[in-house]
């Protein structure tokens, strides 16, 4: 399959880290050759984390209930990446009442459904889970698969949209995330800016530039009742409530390598090895994101998740930049597993698929000519790289995701071997 990402050859990379100034998210190189990602997360090591720490109690202050059956804020999970530790803060730590909410994508897997009944068990909150109908899920996909080249637009828009929808109508105004991902990648604010969740940002980097009601056009055949639950609130409904969404990066020392395990020992969340990157807790409860989705990214940019968690070990200096950048090129090179998977589900072959992602591509070589999968598998790593990372990111589940006949779970409630 043809590649989609630049071939510039003006395009600058990191010094420091792995990034280009080519990144999506937009990146800038200062004239050391470092990259304003890697500046800003100089910050970690220079910011009084305690001093920031009491202005998030000041925050929030004011956002307790005196009603113990009223909530004190929302926040928003999933089987996989950081909730566990979100919640452990705001139960623990900042002493808040939250309702938990999540956004089913379709594509759980057994090791997301346990992770998210047992987070569900240990902090024994309620939870508010939105299934929207699948059939007008996959229209959508059908439909941003060819104008945007991604299939995980709902699942973005679902994720980001939903927790401000349950703010306005349960009249709850404080959500609370994790770590602002434009800031932990590329820079693009600094700590000190306390950037908060905004319509804005989510419409231009989350979603692409695209809300759910410019996805009706005269040249699709998406409908209104197909897309109004992505809708975000409007600007009357939010003053009304006062919805605001604060990010625990710019209050807290970031690091997931340290936070996940923290949560294996206090909780016993669960990982998994995954196809397309060494990270073994990002993303476990997902058939497609660090697979199929992971290798569209690759086509489209030439980095993919691999690459993400490379830099971020890298800046972190728990692995060197050189061995940051064989395990790039090495899972880079990796093709998607559970690729059949989603085409069932969607409707889809390989062909049509193709033809989604490139059309371009399609009329200049002609359909027969173009194959998807054409990825050599990648070597198994036999250099130092695969033991200084094997190393630090160890899998702890014996629900791993390399199963024989995988198949996604579409609902699920809760897992037999939660106690």
């Amino acid at each position: 399959m043809t590649a989609f990402h630049s071939t510039d050859m003006t395009v600058k990379t990191c010094k420091r880290c792995l990034y280009r100034d080519d990144h999506p998210l937009g990146l800038v190189i200062d004239d050391d050759g470092i990259c304003s990602g890697c500046r800003i997360h100089e910050e970690k090591d220079q910011l009084d984390w305690d001093h920031r720490w009491h202005e998030l109690e000041t925050l929030v202050a004011p956002y307790r209930s005196t009603d113990t059956r009223n909530y004190d804020c929302i926040v928003p999970v999933s089987g996989a990446g950081d909730s566990y530790f979100i919640v452990h803060t705001v139960v623990n730590r900042l002493k808040l009442k939250p309702l938990l909410v999540t956004y089913n994508r379709y594509y759980n897997t057994p090791l997301g459904i346990r992770n998210l009944a047992n987070l569900r068990r240990k902090f024994n909150t309620d939870i508010l889970i939105q299934n929207v109908n699948p059939l007008s899920v996959k229209s959508i996909i059908r439909t941003t698969l060819r104008r945007f080249r991604s299939f995980h637009w709902p699942a973005i828009a679902g994720q980001t949209v939903f927790p401000v929808q349950t703010a306005v109508s349960h009249r709850i105004p404080l959500i609370i995330w994790g770590a602002h991902q434009g800031l932990e990648q590329v820079g693009m604010f600094s700590h000190l800016h306390n950037v908060e969740m905004t319509r804005r940002y989510r419409k231009d980097h989350d979603l692409m530039g695209f809300e759910a009601d410019d996805l009706l056009s005269i040249f699709d055949n998406l409908r209104e009742e197909e897309i109004w639950q992505y809708r975000y609130p409007s600007w009357d409904e939010l003053d009304d409530v006062g919805v605001r969404g604060i990010y625990l990066g710019n209050y807290m020392r970031w690091d997931p390598l340290a936070q996940h395990q923290q949560m294996v020992e206090l909780y016993n969340y669960q990982s998994a090895e995954q196809n397309r990157t060494f990270d073994v807790f990002d993303h476990v409860d997902d058939w497609h994101y660090a697979d199929t989705h992971d290798w569209i990214k690759f086509e489209k940019h030439g980095f993919g998740k691999a690459t993400d968690h490379a830099c971020r070990e890298i800046r972190h200096g728990r692995i060197s930049r050189q061995i940051g950048k064989k395990l790039s090129d090495d899972y880079g090179k990796q093709k998607p597993k559970n690729m059949e998977l989603l085409l069932e589900w969607l409707g889809l072959d390989e062909q049509s698929l193709n033809y989604l992602l490139n059309p371009n591509a399609i009329k200049r070589m002609g359909l027969n000519d173009i194959e998807l999968n054409t990825r050599a598998d990648s070597a198994p790593l036999k250099t130092s790289t695969e033991a200084a990372i094997r190393e630090i990111f160890q899998p702890n589940s014996s629900l791993g995701l390399e199963q024989h006949t995988p198949s996604p779970i579409v609902i699920g409630k809760g897992y037999p071997d939660i106690k």
